[in-house]
């Protein structure tokens, strides 16, 4: 089996190099697509491959990757971002797939392993993500009667993993053309949706958020009427945040009082302390991240029921024990009381230095 690494580049000359390293020994042909690098990524690659090819962007990844795909000769292509890397145990793993690889194998999954728990896009530290795919598929004839081609691609679940070590933030690229798509065809398909959703509440800047009003207003009555309930649900997170962030209580309560939040998400509860944690309403805000924390799942982003809950009910647990209202209590009970709350707060803080979000299965 021969295999094609094909990547789509621009300004990662800080990791190119280690992903590079990391496969070099493993891969018959390098492709590289550079979508306009300003760095010194084209030099490094050059380097490693003369198979290092210029594109010109247009805020569409999938029309990058193909044209890297166009580019491959191998039987497989090995799919990679320059932030990936192999340690040497995974690479022994790799080669060892390469010669035991049966040709009847379509796609090959691997263990993505994210160091950066919080990174503002990734929920889990762990999932499984196709990574090499068979270049030219092989359809077959199926059913004795009524026969039909099989459509279904032959999937092998490996133990290899990919070690993630992501860079900064791309979110702001990655909102340019969520917007180019909204403006040129008004939709989202479910799957882009429900990515531009968990980008927005967990990386979205106010701009960001209140560019997204408009398109998320309009698109809740419509998957309500296609009876999109977890949808609905995301998109009224949202939403809050953004009333929350404009300072709109009427619409945060309007929104709240949807059918689909009578049994809230973390993330509205989350958004509901926010508002009261900045209206200095301590003990309010405590009751809404309990919630969050204790009674509630995450439907956007798994922080909202563990870390983020946890800490910032430890804020407001400090907060209170400088309130004004405690401070006019006889000294004894203003010492236990103080005493009390920081105490609370500092267990809230180990709860949230614990917390570790449930891997997805594997």
């Amino acid at each position: 089996m021969k295999f094609s690494l094909c990547m789509i580049v621009k300004n990662e000359s800080a990791v190119l190099k280690n992903c590079l390293d990391s496969l070099k020994e493993i891969m018959d042909e390098i492709i590289i697509v550079d979508t306009g690098s300003t760095d010194d990524t084209k030099k490094i690659a050059e380097a490693y491959t003369p198979y290092v090819y210029d594109y010109e962007w247009h805020d569409d990844f999938a029309a990058a990757r193909n044209f890297a795909f166009s580019k491959a000769t191998g039987d497989y292509i090995y799919s990679a971002d320059a932030d990936e890397v192999l340690d040497s145990a995974n690479q022994d793993k790799l080669k060892a797939l390469k010669r035991a690889l049966l040709p009847e194998v379509e796609i090959v999954q691997m263990i993505y392993v994210t160091e950066q728990i919080n990174h503002p896009t990734e929920n889990f530290a762990r999932d499984m993500r196709p990574k090499l795919f068979k270049r030219l598929r092989e359809f077959t004839w199926i059913e004795p009667i009524h026969e039909t081609i099989n459509l279904d691609p032959v999937v092998y679940d490996s133990d290899i993993e990919i070690l993630h070590r992501p860079q900064g933030n791309h979110s702001s690229r990655d909102f340019g053309v969520f917007e180019k798509i909204i403006e040129e065809k008004g939709v989202l398909s479910e799957r882009l949706l429900g990515m531009y959703l968990r980008e927005l509440y967990k990386a979205g800047t106010e701009e960001d958020l209140e560019k997204s009003r408009r398109f998320l207003e309009k698109s809740l009555p419509a998957k309500r009427t296609e009876g999109k309930e977890l949808l609905c649900r995301q998109i009224i997170a949202v939403l809050i945040k953004v009333y929350r962030q404009v300072d709109d209580p009427v619409a945060m309560l309007k929104i709240s009082l949807s059918a689909e939040a009578t049994v809230p998400s973390a993330e509205m509860c989350m958004e509901l302390g926010y508002y009261f944690m900045k209206k200095e309403d301590f003990e309010e805000a405590a009751e809404w991240f309990h919630r969050a924390g204790f009674d509630c799942e995450s439907e956007i982003d798994v922080a909202s029921s563990g870390t983020s809950a946890y800490m910032a009910l430890s804020l407001c647990f400090r907060k209170l024990a400088k309130s004004p209202k405690l401070k006019a209590l006889p000294q004894k009970e203003y010492e236990l009381e103080h005493a009390r709350l920081l105490e609370k707060a500092a267990d809230y803080e180990q709860l949230a230095r614990d917390w570790k979000p449930e891997q997805l299965p594997i």
